[in-house]
């Protein structure tokens, strides 16, 4: 039975949807702030959520401290962190009473460069007994411009935010129940799940579990890519409009379907690393609908987003292609579809999407534009000047597999903003560095149909938190997710195979 497309859900949504709407630069998608109270529900006072406020760390300022639920004891802290002169790191803390925690704290990542938390998903955890915390990555906004005369601003949001936050929160929660947690995890997706894998390769005693969702890691060469689909897709003399339309990502979509879709019983392309489409099926000849076919230059411009990004001198891969079946969905298809939300910045179409990357961490020029791009120079640059912070791209995960930590990773194979491959070349790093004890720490999953940390017309819920303790706590390993398309476990489950079981990890 076909399904009809999904939006993006699970605790990831609010982040992607705030993303988007700090992207768009209008009045009516401004993302909410949510690292402030909530106006309608001051926070109570309590004496024991108040003994935080005298929390003593030489780092650590508690900026305010109260009750976010009477009726359960839940206390919620706001308070910064200052590892280093010119560093200012926001974040905020719920810990369940004494009586309802389950000794675990989880700490939720963020989306693309956005200062957001999740709110509602820390709250929501916390709930349930977790102590929960989240972090502003040192900066307020969501531009790569924050970092503009605040240099130690790239450092916390690239990785320091995250490890001195998760820090805090661990000393605050052993002061608050007078014993450390037994558990500590991590989850996020897109710069969460880039966060994520920072976190093992960097600081691997920090979290016992993790879970990466579609991990931008690759961020330098992510960002070339987004340039480069501005560049082939744009001439110079009318950089506004595009050679190949988001009108004409909806009939790559279909024709790609046809091409590469194994099984018509599903909405999806089952395999899409197996498919070779070529956009030139879609040439205009002679009779052809205007709007049912692509003219010569469109296709090149296809042909060359499929096969990715490569340096225009040397053809040098610099990152791999989306694959066929991401064309036209993603988290706001009706005016974004698919690759067209990056192939420019959403705000003004003349201009490609993180220019301020270029200008701001690369070349220290606020009059850079992309008329002075070189692609294999520039990304050189931004590799040698820039990787060692940015960038989680280390292979070497032996101290966090040494010390029994656990990561699960998943990507969706329609994923339209992060490409599928680079999950699935980073595992393959991992495995050619650790060898056959890979599998014993490190899980791939690669989810047919699922969009960028979820959504599309495959189906992509499954309990992720409870996969991780069991592996983690009880020594469960998942072989296999059970899928299915609501969070109540209706339609389905559908049974996937881990990718490191599938290639004999």
């Amino acid at each position: 039975m076909r399904r009809a497309r999904r939006s993006i859900a699970g605790p990831m949504s609010g982040g992607m949807i705030a993303a988007f709407a700090a992207l768009c630069g209008m009045p009516a998608c401004a993302a909410p702030d949510r690292t402030q109270a909530d106006p309608a529900r001051p926070l109570a006072t309590d004496s024991s959520c108040e003994s935080l406020r005298r929390y003593q760390d030489k780092d650590v300022t508690v900026l305010e401290v109260g009750t976010a639920d009477p009726e359960t004891g839940l206390c919620r802290v706001e308070g910064v962190v200052t590892p280093v002169p010119g560093s200012r790191i926001g974040f905020l803390l719920f810990l369940p009473s004494s009586e309802n925690w389950n000794g675990r704290l989880k700490m939720f990542g963020n989306g693309g460069y956005s200062s957001d938390m999740p709110l509602e998903a820390l709250e929501t955890v916390a709930g349930q007994g977790y102590v929960t915390v989240a972090t502003d990555t040192g900066h307020k906004g969501d531009d790569p411009a924050f970092a503009v005369g605040y240099p130690e601003a790239l450092t916390d949001w690239a990785h320091r935010a995250v490890h001195v936050t998760l820090q805090a929160a661990s000393g605050m929660a052993e002061a608050y129940y007078a014993e450390a947690p037994r558990y500590r995890y991590f989850e996020g997706c897109s710069t969460g799940g880039h966060q994520a894998l920072s976190e093992v390769q960097r600081y691997p005693d920090d979290f016992d579990g993790v879970i990466a969702g579609a991990p931008g890691h690759n961020r330098i060469r992510l960002n070339t890519a987004f340039l480069s689909q501005f560049l082939v897709n744009r001439d110079p003399g009318a950089p506004a409009t595009p050679i190949l339309p988001k009108e004409a990502l909806p009939l790559l979509a279909s024709a790609s379907q046809k091409a590469c879709d194994s099984d018509p019983s599903t909405p999806y392309i089952d395999d899409p690393l197996s498919c070779d489409f070529d956009p030139g099926v879609l040439l205009c000849e002679a009779g052809s609908e205007a709007d049912q076919c692509l003219t010569a230059r469109q296709v090149e411009v296809a042909r060359k987003m499929y096969a990715g990004t490569r340096d225009p001198e040397t053809g040098d891969l610099i990152y791999p292609p989306w694959l066929p079946g991401s064309e036209a969905g993603g988290p706001v298809p009706e005016h974004f579809p698919g690759w067209s939300l990056y192939w420019a910045d959403p705000r003004r179409g003349d201009v490609p999407a993180r220019q301020s990357f270029w200008r701001f961490w690369v070349f220290d020029d606020p009059s850079w534009t992309w008329r002075d791009a070189d692609l294999g120079r520039d990304v050189a640059l931004a590799l040698e000047k820039l990787g060692d912070t940015v960038d989680a791209t280390d292979p070497d995960l032996s101290a966090f597999a040494a010390r029994g930590g656990k990561l699960l990773h998943y990507h969706g194979l329609a994923d339209p903003v992060v490409s599928p491959l680079d999950s699935i070349n980073y595992h393959a790093s991992v495995t050619a560095r650790l060898g056959e004890m890979t599998s014993d720490f490190y899980r791939l999953f690669l989810l047919p149909g699922v969009e960028h940390c979820g959504g599309g017309t495959g189906p992509f819920h499954f309990d992720r938190q409870a996969l991780i303790e069991a592996w983690v706590e009880r020594g469960e390993s998942p072989d296999t997710l059970n899928l299915t398309y609501e969070e109540t476990g209706t339609g389905g489950p559908f049974s996937i195979r881990s990718h490191s079981t599938e290639n004999g990890d």
